[in-house]
């Protein structure tokens, strides 16, 4: 992937059966989209460094709910994202997007933070995010099957010279007056598919035309892996 891209600074705003909206960004505060992990490079930021980055295919992203307080109890916004096939689509689901006149999506999630000037019937894109934007990342992390304490806990393994009766085995199990392994102990077990949520990723650089983000830093999940972005509760610095 070339690391030179085109940014777009001006966000798009298309309506989808509700009529056409015109918003320009300053007057709405979008920091939530839904996308793909693509993978991870390296680019050079303005200021010499060379830093990781991993690739986010982000959106288009349909705004197919607007929830209120009066109605809902309270304030939410319901993304879409991902073409569907209607004949694997529900009856109630396929009247839910109809009422946006929107195909049939995939995946749905909600958000509660960042959606000022949001409306049922727009469009979240990529070119709603700037360059320093502060995120959350959430994914399912990687499934490592049924894995032993050092890797699963990161425990010390035991000695490795001739004569160590273990190796990479646990060693106690517990208390000899409580006769019994305590429930919570870490043990072997399977490790991953975890929902893990990575805060305060930077954007390094957000391609508009391609729909692309670039986050600093590692983002959970396997290639194609779903990930849901949404705006940094907890932003450093503040």
């Amino acid at each position: 992937m070339s690391a030179g891209t085109n940014v777009a600074s001006n966000a798009r705003v298309r309506g989808h059966g509700f009529g056409e909206r015109e918003a320009r960004k300053d007057e709405r505060n979008v920091k939530n989209i839904i996308g793909r992990k693509v993978g991870m490079t390296s680019v050079f930021l303005d200021d010499g460094r060379f830093v990781p980055v991993t690739v986010v295919e982000a959106g288009p992203c349909l705004v197919t709910q607007r929830k209120t307080a009066d109605s809902d109890g309270y304030e939410a916004v319901q993304l879409a994202f991902g073409d569907a096939n209607a004949k694997r689509v529900s009856k109630p689901m396929l009247g839910h997007f109809k009422k946006t006149g929107a195909a049939p999506k995939k995946f749905l999630r909600e958000f509660r933070d960042g959606i000022d000037g949001i409306e049922a019937g727009q469009t979240v894109t990529v070119a709603d995010f700037t360059t320093g934007d502060r995120v959350d990342v959430v994914g399912i992390s990687k499934g490592h099957g049924f894995s032993g304490g050092i890797k699963r806990h990161n425990f010390s393994g035991g000695g490795a010279s001739h004569g160590s009766m273990i190796h990479r085995q646990p060693a106690s199990n517990g208390d000899t007056n409580a006769g019994r392994t305590v429930k919570g102990s870490r043990r072997p077990g399977h490790y991953g598919v975890d929902r893990v949520t990575h805060q305060n990723l930077e954007v390094v650089r957000a391609d508009a035309e391609r729909n692309l983000l670039l986050l600093r830093g590692p983002v959970p999940g396997a290639k194609n892996a779903l990930v849901v972005i949404q705006q940094s509760v907890k932003v450093k610095g503040s």
